[in-house]
């Protein structure tokens, strides 16, 4: 197994300025006046009946329905959450103290619980990504302490444990062994009540919550792919809070509804390197050169992204200083009518227009262009198998752990578990060895940018812009969380 280390110094250094932003209010509770309901529109209805282990891990995160040991701050560091503290006790160990807490079935927040909810986590298949490359084992540990020991020495543990995926649920949750129930088995302050297939999804408060009673009693979600109704919802006062409101129809709402937040979110072209056209290095180089990233982020975008530059945007603010030219890459050949087939999805109302210019800009090069679009709980497998020649992606770099290398792991190594590009190249695996091995900030931080170049220098991946993302917020609406991780979205403070 690689040994995975991580620098604390570097994930404790602010990668975005500022903190979460609340619209309109504080994200805290206090003692005012309860509030209506909240009615929230989601851009993406669950694509995994709601396991916690892979993308809809997010969506229960965002609704405040599941918490884990620990969570991501503003500054990329671990805050406490169901754990109110840790300590290291060797190499390969830690403990987490509990705070005292109970499930949203009454149970209480146990060490067993803890530990039980976390080995779950590690059975299950495909494995997080947050766990990527990481075997750990969870034990109790006295009366209100977890121990986990991980197999190989992993100085940044606390951070790995704010992942939505790694969320800690009663065991209720758990008695179907084919699958995990997140219906009132979470530790939020808002409990799932019930599920509406991938249309809707109804949420109560959970008056027992260790943080205060928030001030909503209870969330209405609809699942809305659709940007332009999921705008028109929230333009004509269906729903409170609409996220990824598409930039088209940003200029449709009052300036005090829409809501611009730089995140660390990249939207790249992904190329097939495994089998299609793109197993020629020659053509994927073509392909690149194809691309003209301005008038993305100019026209598609409006100005609410710039022009890709790398893996990781500007966000991460020390990158751009450290970023090197990628050498090695292969002479671009004449596509010559080379067939390919680009796919994307349309719960972000934009990249289907991207993949439309992408397809022009690809046929002018020489490229059959066929595109398909589909939602994309619809398209998620297919792309992982690597049905398509070429895929539009929004990817946040730093969802899964907080850890800018995780996604060169779990994007573009041979046995990550999110590689769109099938990418498999030994130069890569070694370099994304190098950072994710590197302790001292400095040199973390010029080896993840040298894993970056090497990647980049296999034209599997093209970075088209880094986006800010436009979340709906009508003005009845205070305490709003607007995360640049993308992993909050409603709290205690969120009221109407």
């Amino acid at each position: 197994m690689r040994r995975v280390r991580y620098s604390v110094a570097l994930l404790l250094t602010p990668l975005l300025a500022g903190c979460f932003a609340s619209s309109s209010g504080s994200a805290s509770g206090d003692s005012g006046a309860e509030g209506s309901r909240l009615r929230v529109a989601l851009a993406f209805p669950p694509a995994e009946n709601l396991s916690p282990y892979g993308a809809d891990g997010t969506i229960l995160s965002r609704l405040g329905v599941t918490e884990g040991l620990t969570a991501l701050d503003a500054n990329g560091a671990a805050a406490p959450a169901l754990a109110e503290s840790w300590r290291r006790e060797g190499e390969r160990t830690w403990e987490f103290r509990l705070r005292e807490a109970t499930f949203q079935d009454g149970s209480a927040v146990t060490p067993a619980a803890v530990a039980a909810s976390l080995t779950r986590a590690t059975e299950a298949r495909p494995e997080p990504a947050a766990l990527a490359g990481v075997g750990l084992t969870a034990k109790p540990a006295g009366k209100n302490g977890v121990r986990i020991t991980t197999d190989e020495p992993d100085p940044v543990l606390p951070l790995r444990l704010s992942s939505p995926s790694l969320a800690v649920l009663s065991a209720k949750a758990y008695a179907a062994e084919d699958r995990v129930d997140v219906v009132g088995t979470g530790t939020g302050p808002f409990e799932l009540t019930k599920v509406m297939g991938s249309t809707a999804a109804t949420l109560d408060r959970y008056d027992e919550y260790w943080g205060g009673r928030a001030q909503a009693p209870g969330i209405d979600v609809k699942f809305i792919p659709d940007g332009s109704a999921r705008t028109s919802a929230l333009r004509t006062g269906q729903i409170d809070l609409a996220e990824a409101v598409p930039v088209a129809q940003a200029a449709s709402l009052d300036k005090d509804v829409r809501a611009a937040t730089a995140t660390t979110r990249t939207t790249s072209l992904l190329l097939n390197s495994r089998s299609g056209p793109f197993q020629d290095a020659r053509l994927r180089a073509a392909a690149r050169a194809a691309v003209d990233t301005s008038v993305l982020a100019e026209d598609v975008y409006e100005g609410y992204a710039d022009a890709g530059t790398g893996i990781y945007g500007p966000a991460v603010s020390w990158a751009e200083g450290k970023r090197t030219r990628p050498a090695g890459r292969a002479k671009a050949a004449d596509p010559d009518g080379a067939r390919i087939t680009l796919a994307t999805y349309d719960n972000r109302p934009e990249l289907p227009e991207v993949a439309q210019v992408l397809k022009q800009q690809l046929e002018k090069a020489g490229f059959e262009v066929t595109l398909e679009v589909r939602e994309y709980s619809r398209l998620e497998s297919d792309a992982l198998d690597g049905t398509f020649d070429a895929f539009v992606l929004a990817r946040n770099t730093l969802v899964d752990t907080g850890d800018p290398v995780s996604v060169l792991a779990s994007d573009y190594t041979c046995n990550g578990g999110y590689n769109l590009a099938q990418l498999c190249d030994k130069d890569v695996d070694r370099a994304v060895a190098r950072a994710e091995d590197a302790d001292d900030t400095a040199d973390r931080q010029d080896a993840a940018m040298a894993a970056e170049a090497e990647i980049l220098g296999t034209d599997t991946v093209v970075p088209l812009v880094h986006q800010r993302i436009i979340t709906g917020v009508a003005p009845s609406v205070r305490g709003a969380l607007l995360d640049p991780y993308e992993r909050v979205l409603v709290g205690t403070g969120t009221r109407r």
